[in-house]
Protein backbone atom coordinates (compact mmCIF):
# COMPACT_ATOMS: atom_id res chain seq x y z
CA UNK A 1 0.00 0.00 0.00
CA UNK A 2 1.49 3.56 -0.90
CA UNK A 3 -0.29 6.74 0.51
CA UNK A 4 0.87 9.95 -0.17
CA UNK A 5 0.41 12.90 2.30
CA UNK A 6 1.25 16.86 2.18
CA UNK A 7 2.66 17.92 5.28
CA UNK A 8 3.83 21.54 6.61
CA UNK A 9 7.55 21.45 7.35
CA UNK A 10 9.67 23.87 9.18
CA UNK A 11 11.55 26.02 6.73
CA UNK A 12 13.28 27.78 10.19
CA UNK A 13 14.81 24.10 11.33
CA UNK A 14 15.47 23.15 8.23
CA UNK A 15 18.01 26.67 7.95
CA UNK A 16 19.53 26.20 11.14
CA UNK A 17 23.01 24.69 10.64
CA UNK A 18 23.13 22.81 14.04
CA UNK A 19 20.12 21.35 15.22
CA UNK A 20 21.56 19.73 18.26
CA UNK A 21 22.23 23.54 20.17
CA UNK A 22 20.46 26.87 19.59
CA UNK A 23 17.49 25.82 17.79
CA UNK A 24 14.38 26.33 20.39
CA UNK A 25 12.09 23.46 20.56
CA UNK A 26 8.60 24.81 18.95
CA UNK A 27 10.25 27.07 16.14
CA UNK A 28 7.67 26.05 13.90
CA UNK A 29 4.70 27.36 16.49
CA UNK A 30 5.76 30.99 15.53
CA UNK A 31 5.50 32.77 12.57
CA UNK A 32 3.81 32.28 9.61
CA UNK A 33 2.18 28.67 8.64
CA UNK A 34 4.82 26.88 6.72
CA UNK A 35 5.20 25.31 3.20
CA UNK A 36 3.35 21.52 2.81
CA UNK A 37 6.08 18.78 1.75
CA UNK A 38 4.89 15.59 0.55
CA UNK A 39 6.03 12.11 2.14
CA UNK A 40 4.84 8.53 1.52
CA UNK A 41 3.69 6.01 3.43
CA UNK A 42 4.86 2.31 2.16
CA UNK A 43 2.95 -0.32 4.13
CA UNK A 44 3.11 0.47 7.96
CA UNK A 45 6.28 2.73 7.66
CA UNK A 46 7.35 6.09 6.15
CA UNK A 47 10.62 4.96 4.55
CA UNK A 48 12.25 8.31 3.66
CA UNK A 49 13.40 10.90 6.18
CA UNK A 50 10.94 13.93 6.58
CA UNK A 51 14.21 16.13 6.33
CA UNK A 52 17.74 16.62 5.07
CA UNK A 53 19.28 16.44 8.48
CA UNK A 54 19.90 13.29 10.03
CA UNK A 55 18.30 13.25 13.61
CA UNK A 56 19.74 14.47 16.38
CA UNK A 57 19.50 11.91 19.18
CA UNK A 58 20.69 14.67 22.17
CA UNK A 59 17.95 17.07 20.77
CA UNK A 60 15.41 14.36 20.05
CA UNK A 61 15.62 13.28 23.79
CA UNK A 62 14.90 17.25 24.44
CA UNK A 63 11.72 17.21 21.83
CA UNK A 64 10.54 13.81 24.03
CA UNK A 65 10.81 14.85 27.70
CA UNK A 66 9.65 18.66 26.56
CA UNK A 67 7.23 19.44 29.01
CA UNK A 68 6.17 22.24 27.55
CA UNK A 69 5.28 20.61 24.33
CA UNK A 70 3.79 17.40 24.08
CA UNK A 71 6.24 15.19 25.83
CA UNK A 72 5.86 11.26 25.25
CA UNK A 73 6.45 11.11 29.58
CA UNK A 74 3.03 12.51 29.85
CA UNK A 75 1.55 8.48 28.84
CA UNK A 76 4.97 5.94 28.33
CA UNK A 77 7.20 5.34 30.46
CA UNK A 78 11.02 5.68 29.78
CA UNK A 79 14.28 4.71 30.96
CA UNK A 80 15.21 7.75 32.28
CA UNK A 81 15.14 7.77 36.23
CA UNK A 82 15.95 11.87 36.38
CA UNK A 83 12.38 12.01 34.58
CA UNK A 84 9.76 12.20 37.56
CA UNK A 85 6.51 10.92 36.82
CA UNK A 86 6.55 9.14 33.78
CA UNK A 87 2.91 8.06 32.25
CA UNK A 88 1.54 4.71 33.30
CA UNK A 89 -1.05 4.55 30.46
CA UNK A 90 0.40 3.42 27.16
CA UNK A 91 3.29 0.59 26.71
CA UNK A 92 6.60 1.76 28.09
CA UNK A 93 9.72 2.52 25.51
CA UNK A 94 11.97 0.73 27.28
CA UNK A 95 13.60 -1.29 23.90
CA UNK A 96 11.55 0.62 21.83
CA UNK A 97 15.00 1.00 19.28
CA UNK A 98 15.20 -2.95 19.34
CA UNK A 99 11.57 -3.21 18.55
CA UNK A 100 11.05 -0.21 15.60
CA UNK A 101 12.69 0.90 12.43
CA UNK A 102 13.39 4.49 11.49
CA UNK A 103 10.78 3.99 9.21
CA UNK A 104 8.28 2.18 11.36
CA UNK A 105 8.58 4.97 14.50
CA UNK A 106 8.33 7.58 11.56
CA UNK A 107 4.71 6.62 11.18
CA UNK A 108 4.04 6.13 14.41
CA UNK A 109 5.08 9.65 15.55
CA UNK A 110 3.48 11.25 12.18
CA UNK A 111 0.32 9.88 12.38
CA UNK A 112 -0.34 6.29 15.12
CA UNK A 113 -3.70 6.38 13.44
CA UNK A 114 -3.03 4.61 10.57
CA UNK A 115 -2.12 1.97 12.43
CA UNK A 116 -4.39 2.03 15.50
CA UNK A 117 -7.68 3.81 14.65
CA UNK A 118 -9.02 4.27 18.25
CA UNK A 119 -5.68 5.33 19.89
CA UNK A 120 -5.32 8.13 22.29
CA UNK A 121 -1.71 9.12 20.83
CA UNK A 122 -1.41 12.48 18.95
CA UNK A 123 -0.39 12.63 15.67
CA UNK A 124 2.17 14.55 16.25
CA UNK A 125 3.33 15.64 12.37
CA UNK A 126 -0.75 16.18 10.67
CA UNK A 127 -2.57 19.10 10.05
CA UNK A 128 -5.60 17.72 8.66
CA UNK A 129 -8.65 16.09 9.12
CA UNK A 130 -8.49 17.46 13.39
CA UNK A 131 -11.21 18.73 15.43
CA UNK A 132 -11.12 21.20 17.70
CA UNK A 133 -7.99 23.11 17.13
CA UNK A 134 -7.68 25.94 18.56
CA UNK A 135 -7.18 28.91 15.96
CA UNK A 136 -3.38 29.67 16.58
CA UNK A 137 -2.25 26.39 15.98
CA UNK A 138 -4.42 25.24 12.72
CA UNK A 139 -2.45 24.75 9.97
CA UNK A 140 0.69 23.58 12.15
CA UNK A 141 1.95 20.51 13.38
CA UNK A 142 2.76 19.59 17.28
CA UNK A 143 6.62 18.67 16.52
CA UNK A 144 8.22 20.32 13.23
CA UNK A 145 9.89 17.45 10.94
CA UNK A 146 13.34 17.62 12.37
CA UNK A 147 11.76 17.21 15.82
CA UNK A 148 10.24 14.00 14.32
CA UNK A 149 13.45 12.77 12.97
CA UNK A 150 15.38 13.89 16.19
CA UNK A 151 12.99 11.96 18.60
CA UNK A 152 12.97 8.91 16.45
CA UNK A 153 17.12 8.87 16.29
CA UNK A 154 16.78 9.19 20.06
CA UNK A 155 14.08 6.55 20.71
CA UNK A 156 16.24 4.04 18.36
CA UNK A 157 19.33 4.39 21.14
CA UNK A 158 16.48 3.07 23.71
CA UNK A 159 17.11 -0.89 23.29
Amino acid sequence: MKLTFLTPIGAVLLAAPAFGQGVPLQAHLTGPVQPVVKFEIVGKTIPKPLTDQPGDPVRGKRVVTDASNSTCLICHQMPLPEQPDQGQIAPPLDGIGGRYTAAELRLRLVNPKLLTPDTMMPAYYRVDGLTRVQPQYQGRTIYSAQDIEDAIAFLLTLK
